[in-house]
């Protein structure tokens, strides 16, 4: 932790260290370097917290000065197992989020018509008042599934869940349909778990679909390990449309027809099987082969040895010549794929989460089809290999938890989406536009819906309409093109001024981390009285945890609803509970292993987790799979036909968050009960039974999809691309980074990627304007001709085209000035009238501004392209290219809502909707965040909402 280092020519006792020493947080003193050549000392508290500008959730030390409280720094965590102590350049910008002029300080309301852009200051007291009389309402007259909340990046682990639960609605709404409900797909339909967890630092090749080691999830700690695995040998592959930073560091980069990359891996599982460079052992004990069998080849005898021959004859199709075919790559690196895969034994780590399985319909079969290279080589769970994110990951669950629900909103999980995941956050403006309900009380959270989604433009027309949203609450601490379509914009804390807390799986162990108001804990360890955060933030900044808790108190203020018990302090009846009683209660009765080492130190785990900011639950954790179930797992239970131990349930209990209700391992031949997977045969299902019964029996098994951007269905004669919008820059991340001046200044240009010799056929050079069209409208955007992307495709990454109208508020560091009209048609059209430039500001900085380009809002020419299985929008587009016209302008945008209708009726028109097998609206086992119970499930059981019937719409 404190790793020191002698200096050349220093006496002993003169250390250089990377970090001060734990036992110095308290007390640190630093002298200021503007001062020198004079010594001016400044006493400091490091206090930990966690990064809020990315998912990787990688530990931050808050430097704040003793004599004033104010915050100097951000710097790395040495305690955090999962980032120790490294940061990008996203978490030291945490300081500009927190200095940053341009935030929201006070509660605001909006003024005249919704979207007008204009809003006046209100106490807390207006705002909750207003709020939670139209929550009670709806819960009083059973229109629970008219309460949405609606969140982007989390941030914290179950917390809003509870609260959900509590109040008995189903209203959690995410962001998982524009991000990675493709990756989760096709990892859950093999092992019940939605993520992998690869243990790279021990691989010996690593797999990676798309840039992770540059920008994906967790992409600090994962690029770490990443690098340490190649200092010891270790080859990686890339496969990126982009010669992407991650993919200069690979030994093999593959840059495929987009949606081809299923093939591919198909491919090479092929050479495995046909090789013999599969293991036997672990396929025989962990693979549902029996069912593969039963269900493809009903005449054969079950008998593992014919499994192998039939599978290998079954894939013997795939060839390195079929797959180079279909991806436009030479045989060749396909061939050199194979040979990496087939020498890596159990050490093969590989990972992909957005990239080709977000932009392709099917794209969650490119998912299963790399975790297929996993299950034939055995490299799951094992050292080297790649793990469930469930095995990596620790939640810790409040113990006092509200019963479920029995709710099931359709506008959530409509019928024609059954396997989604998770819910169809996507199709929500098209839904409450069909008459499938309205919204009473929407809260967007960590969300920027109209400028993160596509179709942009028909979320205005919905976000504007308030017969179908009654009342739009922004819980945010910065202005978002969606803010300004509120009627309450409400200013939440950032990184360092609220409590969270947040694990992830980055590499073999378990760890969570706290997230916590920094001068609040400065305050009290210097014996400064608070009532609340909002005496430690900047203006009435409030913290999100006791809002809702006072939220929750406000909507049953006497407790008939029996909604307040679950937010009442656990040692003063009658009074609200707070932050660190609700986070005293977690850690001393959720978190093993925490109360013994607290107590180790004189300290309880509430004081341990806001000294250190971290906890390590476990460490080398392999093939839990092989976990023998202890005797309170096995009490009650027994196996069913299928091996498959079970406790009885009732319809009246709820599924847990991922697994079917009651199951809790599996009884193998020879005896052995192990924990197992989270699938429903608690096996990993090469013959998905799920998919099968539920409609798509050609699907069941790893295979290719042709995707709507195949290079079939591309006509580049008539200058017809693949526009690749999902890739990030490693500097920025969606809308949250845009009050960071230091990424700003890092990061200020919005160029199409486009193949040098394509440029060239077309007559376009770097810094030429060209119209891109899709099916709704268009875009103008500037080139920029590179080798760095294949031919046949243009990229743009999607952290830019930020736009406030005139006189509506703002982040000036990123947001250009637009005009923005409607036809009566349905006709948007969206033109900058300034860009970006300096300003003045408390902020001396914000005078030094030399970047213009507010960047292009691509977004909003996207109609919605649910994938009929997973739900992920298929970003890939394809467009038709040209030369700008004469009328264009850089950042225009042209869109035809009337024509998103029709595309989004025509997608909708490949589902199979459900109810599956026993009437049940959507199989238990599949995630969802805020489950109901196991009645709600079931059609002919759920109470219904009184909406019509998707079959009416």
């Amino acid at each position: 932790m404190t790793a020191e280092v002698p200096l050349p020519g220093a006496r002993r006792h003169e250390r250089l260290r990377n970090f001060p020493p734990p036992s110095e947080w308290d007390h640190h003193v630093e002298y200021d370097a503007k001062a020198h050549p004079r010594k001016v000392p400044h006493t400091y508290s490091l206090i930990p917290t966690i990064c809020f500008n990315c998912e990787s959730s990688c530990g931050l030390l808050a430097y704040v000065d003793h004599e004033d409280l104010s915050i100097k720094k951000f710097e790395g965590n040495p305690a955090h197992p999962g980032s120790r102590g490294r940061n990008c350049a996203k978490g030291p910008a945490t300081i500009n989020q927190v200095h940053d002029p341009e935030r929201i300080l006070h509660p605001l309301r909006r003024v005249g018509e919704r979207g007008s852009g204009r809003f006046e200051r209100v106490s807390w007291e207006e705002a909750l008042s207003d709020i939670a009389a139209r929550v009670r309402a709806a819960i009083v007259e059973d229109r629970r599934d008219e309460v949405m909340y609606h969140v982007g990046r989390p941030g914290e682990d179950g917390f809003a869940e509870r609260v959900l639960q509590a109040w008995g609605v189903d209203g959690h709404n995410s962001h998982t349909n524009v991000c990675s409900s493709g990756g989760r797909s096709g990892y859950t339909h093999w092992m019940g778990y939605d993520r992998p967890s690869p243990d790279y630092a021990h691989a010996r090749v690593i797999v990676l679909q798309s840039s992770h080691l540059e920008t994906g999830h967790y992409f600090n700690p994962h690029a770490q390990r990443i690098m340490e695995a190649k200092q010891n040998g270790a080859k990686v592959v890339v496969l990126d449309l982009r010669l992407s930073n991650t993919a200069s560091h690979a030994d093999l980069w593959i840059s495929p027809w987009p949606g081809s990359e299923s093939a591919i891996f198909l491919a090479v599982a092929s050479y495995l099987l046909r090789t013999g460079r599969v293991d036997r052992d672990f396929l025989r004990r962990w693979v549902n082969w029996d069912v593969y069998l039963e269900r493809l080849h009903p005449d054969a005898p079950r008998d593992f040895e014919v499994f192998l021959e039939l599978l290998t004859h079954d894939y013997a199709e795939w060839t390195f010549e079929r797959a180079a075919q279909l991806a436009h790559v030479p045989v060749e690196q396909i061939e050199e794929f194979a040979t990496y895969v087939g020498q890596a034994g159990s050490r093969l780590a590989t990972h992909t989460w957005r990239s080709a399985a977000a932009g392709n319909l099917g794209g969650w079969q490119i998912t299963r089809s790399l975790f297929f290279l996993n299950v034939l080589t055995g490299s799951i769970g094992t050292e080297g290999g790649t793990h469930p994110n469930g095995w990596d990951k620790f939640i810790a669950h409040f113990p006092d938890m509200p019963p479920p629900h029995d709710v099931w909103s359709e506008m959530l999980w409509p019928a024609e989406y059954p396997l989604t995941t998770n819910e169809m956050s996507i199709l929500l403006p098209h839904l409450l536009k069909d008459g499938r309900g309205r919204l009473e009380v929407y809260f967007s959270r960590v969300y920027n819906p109209l400028w993160v989604n596509p179709d942009g433009f028909t979320w205005i027309d919905v976000l504007k309409d308030e017969t179908k949203i009654g009342l739009h609450v922004a819980l945010t601490p910065t202005w978002s093109e969606s803010a300004t379509f509120a009627d309450y914009v409400l200013p939440m804390g950032h990184a360092s001024e609220r409590h969270d807390t947040m694990s992830f799986e980055t590499h073999a162990a378990k760890w969570i981390a706290f997230r916590q108001p920094v001068t609040r804990v400065a305050m009290e360890q210097q014996g400064i009285p608070y009532r609340d955060s909002r005496d430690a933030n900047p203006g009435e900044v409030w913290e999100e945890n006791e809002f809702w808790f006072e939220l929750s108190w406000q909507i049953d203020p006497d407790g008939s609803l029996g909604i307040r018990r679950w937010f009442e302090s656990p040692d003063r009846p009658g009074e609200r509970i707070t932050t660190d009683e609700y986070y005293d209660v977690l850690f001393r009765r959720s978190v093993p292993g925490l109360p013994e080492a607290a107590a180790a130190q004189g300290l309880s785990p509430l004081q341990y987790m806001r000294k250190y900011g971290v906890f390590e639950v476990a460490k080398d954790l392999y093939r839990l799979d092989e976990r023998p179930l202890t005797e309170a797992e096995l009490e009650g239970a027994a196996p069913d036909d299928h091996g498959v131990l079970r406790k009885p349930v009732t319809l009246d209990t709820a599924p847990p968050l991922v697994g079917e209700a009651g199951a809790v391992g599996l009884q193998h031949p020879d005896g052995s009960r192990t924990a197992g997977w989270l699938s429903p045969s608690r096996k990993l299902e090469l013959y998905s039974t799920t998919l099968a019964d539920w409609g798509w029996p050609e699907h069941a098994t790893p295979g290719y999809i042709e995707s709507h951007v195949a290079a079939a269905r591309i006509n580049r004669s008539d200058d017809e691309f693949v526009l690749m919008p999902n890739f990030r820059l490693p500097t920025l991340i969606h809308t949250r980074s845009g009050n960071a001046k230091y990424l700003n200044e890092i990061s200020n240009t919005h160029p199409l990627w486009f193949n040098a010799g394509d440029a060239r056929q077309m007559g376009v050079r770097t810094g030429d304007l060209v119209r891109v069209t899709t099916e709704i409208g268009h875009f103008v955007v500037r080139v920029w001709a590179t080798e760095a992307i294949r031919p046949g495709v243009v990229g743009l990454s999607h952290h830019m085209g930020r736009w406030t109208q005139d006189g509506h508020p703002g982040s000036r560091w990123v947001m250009g000035t637009v005009n923005l009209r409607r036809t009566d048609e349905g006709v948007w059209s969206l033109r900058y009238t300034d860009g970006v430039g300096p300003f003045t500001s408390e902020d001396p900085d914000s005078e030094r501004i030399y970047w213009d380009d507010p960047g292009v809002h691509q977004n909003l020419t996207f109609p919605v392209q649910p994938d009929p299985v997973s739900g992920m929008h298929c970003w890939h587009q394809k467009v038709r290219i040209e030369k700008a016209r004469p009328e264009d302008r850089y950042g225009d945008v042209q869109v035809d809502v009337t024509k998103s209708r029709e595309v989004y009726r025509r997608w909708l028109s490949m589902t199979r909707p459900g109810p599956g097998p026993d009437g049940q609206r959507r199989p238990e086992f599949l995630m969802r965040h805020v489950a109901p119970k196991r009645a709600a499930y079931r059609v002919a059981e759920s109470p219904g909402s009184g909406r019509p019937s998707p079959e009416t719409v």
